[in-house]
């Protein structure tokens, strides 16, 4: 009897990851090991600011719900203890609060993730984290965009300059 109530509380367990994996812009595996109670304490304070779930799960039922959604390449970074982040929102923000907390803290190795649906390795993590943030992004796009149109202002205010001066 014990043994079914535990079962069915795993399988409940790994239905609630594969819908996080499933329904998250980006999902963030890592290795925390090392880290004093302090610097986790740390890390989760930031990330639940940016609105991200941290949690430690147990590998076997991270690779079950992983199956289930179709990710096995996942299973290739289940190894050793694995703290997983689940961002439901800005594809960037986990992987950037993790990478910078790495740097500082070397016991936190990314292992790699999930980018809406698609694996990817430590090395791609670590390159979407170089990434600006959206918002960046979008202030770059519009300086782009307005530069053309500067210059044209520019250019008829010199123009209509040089007519005032010689007339």
């Amino acid at each position: 009897m014990a043994n079914a109530k535990i079962i069915e509380a795993k399988q409940q367990e790994v239905e609630a990851i594969a819908a996080k994996l499933k329904s998250s812009a980006s999902t963030v595996v890592a290795d925390y090991r090392g880290l004093n109670v302090a610097q986790v304490t740390e890390l989760r304070k930031r990330l639940r600011e940016a609105g991200i779930e941290f949690q430690v799960l147990k590998n076997s039922l991270v690779s079950r719900a992983a199956a289930s959604v179709e990710l096995s390449d996942l299973d290739a970074v289940l190894t050793g203890p694995t703290a997983v982040a689940f961002s439901a929102t800005d594809v960037v923000a986990a992987a950037k609060i993790l990478n910078d907390f790495a740097k500082k803290n070397d016991a936190l190795k990314l292992k790699g993730g999930v980018i809406e649906g698609r694996f990817i390795d430590a090395a791609q993590v670590k390159a979407l984290a170089d990434l600006p943030s959206r918002e960046g992004l979008l202030s770059m796009l519009l300086s782009v965009l307005q530069a053309p149109i500067r210059n044209f202002a520019l250019a008829v205010k010199a123009v209509a300059e040089k007519n005032e001066a010689s007339a």
